[in-house]
């Protein structure tokens, strides 16, 4: 047997073990995800055959099998009720506002803390400005509740500096929506900058150098270097938002709203809770979850496609 073939040979050898190790690999790692997969599909694709109740008029003691269909009787009288519609743009208001602030000010706090020299400075405040991220809003609910009843030390504070009269924070439709976006954006804002100083650490360091070598100043540097170099992420984090336009965060308004406020202050996902759960009105809150999913998910499909057509980003 020559050198040649026994190369060939070798080399033949070698790309199967390799092709062996590659199909090997795969599996290992699909065996380690099995778990959460499962777990995926039992709670998030099994209780989907529970859609059918927005088909029907769902009686407990009848079950789905036995339950009358109704077709779209439900979806027609969430369409022609009123109060459907005021929660639909309660829950519009809510998340818009809290998409734009949260784009806005990390972005804004994001180059105030570039501009930081003093590295512990930075990250004390980092930590300060994440830690709120990492509260439940159950636990935070108790102390906004707290803090801004009307005895509370923001009112004691407010009357006691500036005379005002206490203010109904949680009690006034048009308080409680200021409260609503200010304390999401407050619990946010810290995370939501991580983006944006991940961005930053991309900059390539000769450009500042080029800009102080022309005697560009810190604002023009930022101006004209840092800023355009942050937009392609704030487009992804903006388009990719647009998927959550129907999610007002649920856990925040449920542990801080009242019947005092539902006309200003109910949301989509609240009223399902209690048409379905406190009600008994199974059916049409399906109806009412339904809708909004279909909507979630030809936003999320839009968001994606923008993300990808403006700023190059893709997830497959």
């Amino acid at each position: 047997m020559d050198a040649n073939t026994v190369q060939q040979v070798t080399h033949k050898t070698t790309k199967s073990v390799k092709k062996k190790s590659s199909y090997k690999q795969p599996w290992m790692l699909h065996f380690m995800v099995l778990p959460a997969v499962i777990l995926v599909f039992i709670f998030s694709y099994l209780p989907m055959s529970g859609i059918i109740m927005a088909f029907q008029d769902y009686k407990a003691a009848l079950g789905i099998t036995g339950s009358p269909f109704v077709g779209l009787k439900h979806f027609r009288y969430m369409l022609e009720n009123d109060y459907f519609l005021k929660i639909t743009w309660n829950t519009l208001f809510f998340a818009c506002a809290k998409i734009v602030l949260n784009l806005i000010i990390p972005f804004i706090f994001a180059l105030f803390l570039n501009e930081v020299r003093n590295m512990g400075l930075k990250r004390s405040i980092q930590t300060l400005v994440y830690f709120p991220h990492f509260l439940s809003w159950v636990t935070l609910a108790g102390i906004l509740i707290d803090l801004l009843a009307q005895t509370g030390l923001v009112n004691q504070f407010l009357t006691g500096v500036f005379g005002i009269k206490p203010i109904f924070f949680l009690g006034d439709g048009s308080w409680f929506r200021f409260t609503i976006i200010f304390s999401d954006v407050w619990k946010e804002f810290g995370f939501n900058t991580i983006f944006f100083l991940a961005a930053l650490t991309g900059i390539n360091p000769a450009l500042y150098e080029a800009a102080e070598v022309d005697g560009a100043s810190r604002i023009k540097q930022a101006m004209h270097i840092t800023i355009p170099s942050l937009i392609p992420i704030a487009i992804v984090v903006a388009t990719l938002a647009l998927g959550n336009v129907l999610n007002a965060n649920f856990d925040q308004v449920f542990n801080l709203y009242s019947p005092l406020i539902y006309q200003q202050g109910d949301i989509i996902d609240t009223f399902v809770y209690r048409e379905g759960l406190l009600s008994g009105q199974f059916s049409f809150a399906t109806a009412v979850g339904l809708f909004k999913s279909v909507i979630s998910l030809v936003l999320i499909l839009i968001s994606y496609r923008l993300a990808y057509r403006y700023a190059g980003y893709r997830i497959f």
